[in-house]
C-alpha cells in the first residue's frame, strides 16, 4: 500500500498527526492525500485527491483518525475508491477501528508489508418512497433510523417484510440496523447482538408503547418496508446518525442489503467477541 486518503475528526488536535504523517510518509515512501472538504486542515504539501488524476494509480486506503462517528463519515470515500477503511481509534469505544495513535506506525509497516487481511461489512440500501415516487436514497453503514422529531406525541409505524404486513406499533421511532450497527444505537434500544459477517437486518423499536413489541432480524435477502402514519409533525430520516429527510404521512422506507460493501483493514487476531468482552465487559 502506497497511497492513503487520510481523513480527521476535525475536533481533534491536528499537530500530532500531521507529526506523524511527515514521519510515515518518509519512512515507507508513502503518499498521502486530502479530500476537498477536509482541504483546510491538512497543510498544502497534502496533495487533494483528485479521481480525474490518471497520474495517481488508485487509493489503497482510507486512513481515519477519530472515532467510530468519523469512520461512519468516512465511508463514502471508502465506497467511492473501493480502497479499505483503516480506523485509528482517537474516540471512546471504537468498535470499527483497527489500531490506536501509538500502534500506528507499526500498523502501517504490517500494511506495507502486505501482512492484513480485508473484512468486508454489509451496508444498507435505503429508500425514501414518497406517493409512489422515489424522493431519496442512501447507503448505511451502521443503521438507518426514522425518529419522531420535534413532537413530543408517538407515531404509528407499519412493518412490511417482502411485501407481506408484519405488525403495527405506536413508538418514538424504529431503527433498521447492519450487523455492524448492530453494537450502536440498536444495543441501546434493546436489539441483538450480531457478528460483522452475519448477512441481516434488525429492526427495533424506539419505546413501544406496549411489552409486546420486540426487536426482530430478518434475512439479508429481505425488502422490509416501514411505513408512517399518525404524524402530526414530520418525522426525521437519520443514515449513520446524520439527519437527512423530512417524512411526512404515508412516507415508506425501504431497507435492503446493499449491492457495495466496505472492507476493513484486519491486522490483529482479536476476534468480534474479544471486542464485546474488553469493551462492553460482555459476560463479566
Amino acid at each position: 500500500m502506497q497511497h492513503f486518503i487520510v481523513y480527521i475528526n476535525p475536533n481533534t488536535e491536528l499537530a500530532p498527526i500531521l507529526e506523524v504523517l511527515d514521519t510515515l510518509a518518509n519512512r515507507f515512501h508513502i503518499r498521502f492525500f486530502a479530500t476537498d472538504t477536509q482541504r483546510d486542515l491538512l497543510p498544502q504539501y497534502i496533495q487533494t485527491w483528485d479521481p480525474k488524476d490518471k497520474s495517481i494509480a488508485g487509493i489503497d486506503c482510507v486512513l481515519v483518525f477519530g472515532g467510530d462517528g468519523t469512520i461512519l463519515r468516512a465511508k463514502s470515500i471508502a465506497i467511492s475508491t473501493g480502497a479499505p477503511i483503516l480506523g485509528v481509534n482517537l474516540g471512546y469505544l471504537g468498535f470499527l477501528s483497527e489500531t490506536t495513535f501509538k500502534e500506528l506506525e507499526a500498523s502501517i509497516q504490517t500494511l506495507v508489508q502486505k501482512r492484513y487481511k480485508l473484512i468486508s461489512r454489509m451496508l444498507l440500501d435505503c429508500r425514501l418512497i414518497r406517493d409512489n415516487k422515489l424522493i431519496f436514497s442512501g447507503l448505511a453503514l451502521n443503521d438507518a433510523v426514522i425518529y419522531k422529531a420535534e413532537t413530543p406525541r408517538m407515531i404509528t409505524v407499519r412493518t412490511y417484510c417482502n411485501g407481506r404486513f408484519v405488525f403495527s406499533a405506536r413508538c418514538d421511532g424504529v431503527i433498521a440496523s447492519s450487523p455492524t450497527g448492530s453494537t450502536a444505537y440498536n444495543l441501546s434500544a434493546g436489539g441483538p447482538l450480531l457478528t460483522p459477517q452475519t448477512k441481516a437486518i434488525v429492526i427495533s423499536h424506539l419505546n413501544p408503547h406496549i411489552l409486546a413489541i420486540r426487536p426482530m432480524v430478518f434475512p439479508a435477502s429481505d425488502k422490509v418496508c416501514i411505513k408512517l402514519s399518525s404524524l402530526f409533525e414530520p418525522a426525521c430520516l437519520q443514515i449513520d446518525g446524520e439527519n437527512v429527510y423530512h417524512l411526512l404521512e404515508g412516507d415508506q422506507v425501504i431497507v435492503s442489503e446493499a449491492k457495495r460493501q466496505v472492507d476493513f483493514v484486519k491486522l490483529s487476531n482479536r476476534t468480534f467477541f474479544r471486542i464485546m468482552r474488553n469493551k462492553l465487559h460482555l459476560g463479566k
